[in-house]
This record gives C-alpha cells, sequence and structure tokens, in this order.
C-alpha cells in the first residue's frame, strides 16, 4: 500500500512529463500486466486483496469486530460529508483488509466486491478530488447494503 501511494505522488507530480503509463511501460518494454492493473486499476497490493485468516473463533471475533467498526467509521465520514478521495479511500482499504480477513466470507461476497469497485474508482481519481453529492450517496447506500449483508452472513448465536 506504501508503494502504491508512493507511485501516485509521483505520479501526479509527473503527469506532464509521463501522461499516459501504459505507453510508457510499453515503450520501455515493461510487461508486467499484474503491476498496471494495481497501480492503476485496482490501488490494492494483493496481499489486501487475497489475505485470508485462520479459521480460530477468537480470530474470527476480532476480524469481525474490525469489520463492524470499519463499517460504520466509512459510514459516518460520509454523514459528515467527508468525501475527497484522500479520505474516503484508506478508509475502504481498511475495510476491505478486514472483510478479507473473515474467513466465513467467500471472495464474491457483496461487501468485497462493491468496496473493490469503489476502491478501483477513487484509485482513478486525483487524492484532492470530491465525491460529488450522488457519488457519495451512492456509496453510502452501499456500504448500508453491504453491511447489513456482512451482519446476515454471520452465524446466528441461536443456530
Amino acid at each position: 500500500m506504501k508503494l502504491i501511494a508512493q507511485f501516485k505522488t509521483l505520479w501526479n507530480s509527473l503527469r506532464d512529463t509521463v501522461p499516459d503509463v501504459e505507453r510508457f511501460m510499453n515503450t520501455y518494454k515493461m510487461d508486467c500486466p499484474a503491476a498496471l492493473n494495481r497501480l492503476l486499476v485496482s490501488g490494492v497490493p494483493a496481499t489486501v486483496e487475497h489475505k485470508s485468516a485462520s479459521s480460530s473463533d477468537s480470530v474470527s471475533a476480532v476480524a469481525v469486530a474490525e469489520c463492524v467498526q470499519h463499517y460504520i467509521t466509512a459510514m459516518d465520514s460520509l454523514k459528515l460529508n467527508m468525501v475527497a478521495v484522500d479520505q474516503v479511500h484508506p478508509l475502504l482499504l481498511d475495510l476491505l483488509s478486514s472483510l478479507n480477513k473473515v474467513p466465513m466470507l467467500s471472495a464474491n461476497f457483496e461487501g468485497k466486491i462493491k468496496t473493490r469497485d469503489w476502491i478501483s474508482k477513487l484509485s482513478r481519481m486525483g487524492a484532492s478530488d470530491e465525491l460529488n453529492e450522488q457519488q457519495a450517496r451512492q456509496l453510502l447506500f452501499d456500504l448500508d447494503s453491504s453491511y447489513n449483508a456482512f451482519i446476515n452472513a454471520l452465524p446466528s448465536a441461536s443456530k
């Protein structure tokens, strides 16, 4: 995540010199499509996206608590009109990382997919860009619906 952040900072300052990263990579025969995807599309390291945790109960409980915390923090931030990319992006990265630690959630869990999609959208924007009212409202709706899906995916204590 640190390297991706450094790349974005440098790229923003060098856009006049290197306006098209893909063309730069082709010119210098840099054949690394996974790196290109991580830097320009998803904005998330593979270790965060594919991380899994052990299935012990204490690890699961901590992972669930972290997810709830990150969902609430992200939703509250949007409600407080914190809509700049550099404010929202780290919150969604934390949320995705915590979702990936919950062993009972599949890779195609709605919350993971929606969070990944939003991280990808934000990665294509500049750090100082802000979500417009419609985007912020949609993100809040997506977070709320995926939070509800997350709660419903948890095993019930009565089972």
